[in-house]
């Protein structure tokens, strides 16, 4: 286990290192300058704010600089929030990402396995075609449509939660609900594929052929080998509900990180995009690298390969 472990960070750290070193080009590339977008400065000024966050020095020094910085925790300042870093930008906003996105992972997982576990089961019924039509219409409507959707009816129309805003527990309710429906659809689809896989194998038949109840044989024997397939997606599921909720806090207007990394993408605030960015890679490469210790420990054949 160890040299497997071992093996996958020899993977994860250069990864992360090259994730740093597109983004900062890619954004120093970019035409325009983060301190003129509402009017253009006098060049003595432009010079003067540009040598304050030391973008008047060399690209190549610049980037030293920055990814040592960065080996130390330091992102550096915002360009726009005045008298803020990065990390305290972070700070502030990556709790309400990290609620929204781990309870809608919660809520998907446990539909979602439900869901697939009952289709499998009654496969070519009724039930399994309803399953499968909701998934396939889960997977095809996007957030940014649903995420209107559904405020219009139940936070404008009905008043059962508030349109927008961080006011409780009661608040998040949508904002879960939104990022959960196209994990609900996906994981729902994996499971039923796995089960109905495990379901036909001799093993299952063997425990069935013992006496053994059927609760017996779908969930002690049959689901651990279902959900392997669907732990190795999980891992990025996780981080992609963190991460997506982008457009979710901005459309339900949550200050979470996906708040700030709109507005710093707009706004040409290179740091606290890239800052945002690396805290992201560092998330997927991380729940990946959980993912695949979880599915070592399920399937040693991992392990071995």
């Amino acid at each position: 286990m160890f040299r497997f472990l071992l093996r996958r960070l020899l993977v994860a750290i250069p990864t992360l290192f090259l994730v740093i070193t597109a983004a900062f080009f890619m954004m120093r590339a970019a035409p325009g300058s983060p301190f003129e977008m509402s009017r253009k400065l006098p060049p003595e000024i432009l010079a003067h704010v540009e040598a304050k966050f030391g973008m008047n020095r060399p690209l190549g020094v610049q980037y030293v600089s920055y990814l040592a910085g960065v080996a130390h925790g330091d992102f550096g300042p915002s360009l726009k929030y005045q008298d803020k870093s990065v990390l305290e930008i972070v700070r502030e906003g990556f709790p309400t990402s990290l609620t929204i996105g781990l309870s809608a992972l919660i809520l998907a997982s446990l539909v979602g396995l439900t869901l697939g576990v009952l289709a499998a089961l009654r496969q070519n019924h009724s039930l399994d075609y309803s399953v499968m039509g909701i998934a396939i219409l889960g997977v095809c409507i996007p957030s940014f449509v649903a995420a209107p959707l559904l405020r219009q009816v139940f936070a404008s129309n009905l008043g059962w939660v508030p349109t927008g805003g961080l006011n409780g527990p009661i608040s998040l309710v949508l904002p879960v609900v939104v990022l959960a429906l196209p994990q609900i659809a996906i994981i729902s689809r994996l499971t039923r594929a796995g089960m109905i896989e495990v379901l036909h194998s001799n093993y299952i038949r063997t425990a069935r052929a013992k006496g053994l109840s059927e609760p017996t044989v779908v969930f002690r024997h049959a689901l651990r080998a279902a959900i392997v397939p669907l732990v190795s997606y999980l891992g990025p599921a996780c981080a992609g509900l963190i991460t997506g909720s982008l457009v979710v806090e901005k459309i339900f207007n949550l200050p979470g990180l996906g708040k700030s990394f709109v507005l710093g993408a707009l706004q040409r605030d290179y740091t606290l995009v890239m800052g945002v960015l690396i805290l992201y890679a560092s998330l997927i490469i991380a729940l990946n690298l959980a993912g695949d210790m979880l599915l070592a420990v399920l399937d040693p054949r991992v392990r071995l390969s």
